[in-house]
C-alpha cells in the first residue's frame, strides 16, 4: 500500500489545482502533469524522477492489472511507449532507455493503475547499471521523502509537461 505521506502529497497537488477529471489510480491528474495523449493511453510526468525525463505511460481507463486491459488498451498503450521513448532519448541526450512496469502488488506496484516506466539513460549515471532496477522498485512501492528524491511541485511537473508537449505535435 502507498505510504500516508505519498497519500497527502498527492491529495495536496490534486486538490488545490486545475484537475483534469482524468485519474492515476485514485487520484485525479493534475492537467499540467500530462504531456503526450493518445486515443487510449496519456503520458505523465512523474512526482519523484528517478532521472531527467523519467516518465509514465498510462491507459487512460483506470484498470489494476494488465491482463485487465483490453486488447486496443494493451495496443496503444505499447504503441505510446514505442512513440514517447524515443523521443525523449534524443530530447534528453540519452544513450538507451529503460523501459518498465510492475504488475501487481507482489511486484512492487503501488498505484493500482497500469503504467509503464520510461527512463531516459545516460552512460555512467548508475555506478552498477542494474542499481536503476532497485529505484524503480523503490520508487513504486511507496515514496519515501528523503533528500535526494523529494517530491516536485505542481509548478514544476507542468514546466517539464510544457517542454515535452511540442514534440508530440
Amino acid at each position: 500500500s502507498i505510504s500516508s505521506q505519498c497519500a497527502a502529497v498527492y491529495t495536496y497537488l490534486y486538490t488545490h489545482r486545475a484537475m483534469s477529471g482524468i485519474y492515476f489510480g485514485p487520484w485525479e491528474l493534475n492537467i499540467g502533469q500530462i504531456f503526450y495523449e493518445s486515443e487510449l493511453s496519456l503520458g505523465i510526468v512523474n512526482l519523484k524522477p528517478i532521472v531527467p525525463g523519467h516518465v509514465l505511460i498510462i491507459p487512460k481507463r483506470v484498470c489494476a492489472r494488465f491482463g485487465d486491459l483490453a486488447p486496443e488498451e494493451v495496443t496503444d498503450l505499447y504503441l505510446s511507449v514505442h512513440r514517447v521513448g524515443p523521443i525523449l532519448e534524443r530530447h534528453y541526450n540519452a544513450q538507451a532507455l529503460n523501459i518498465a512496469m510492475q504488475d501487481g502488488a507482489a511486484s512492487g506496484q503501488s498505484v493500482p493503475h497500469v503504467h509503464v516506466h520510461i527512463l531516459p539513460r545516460k552512460q555512467g549515471d548508475y555506478k552498477r547499471n542494474d542499481d536503476i532496477y532497485e529505484q524503480i522498485d523503490n520508487h513504486d512501492a511507496g515514496i519515501d521523502f528523503t533528500r535526494e528524491r523529494l517530491p516536485r511541485s505542481i509548478e514544476e511537473m507542468t514546466a517539464e509537461s510544457d517542454e515535452l508537449k511540442p514534440l508530440f505535435l
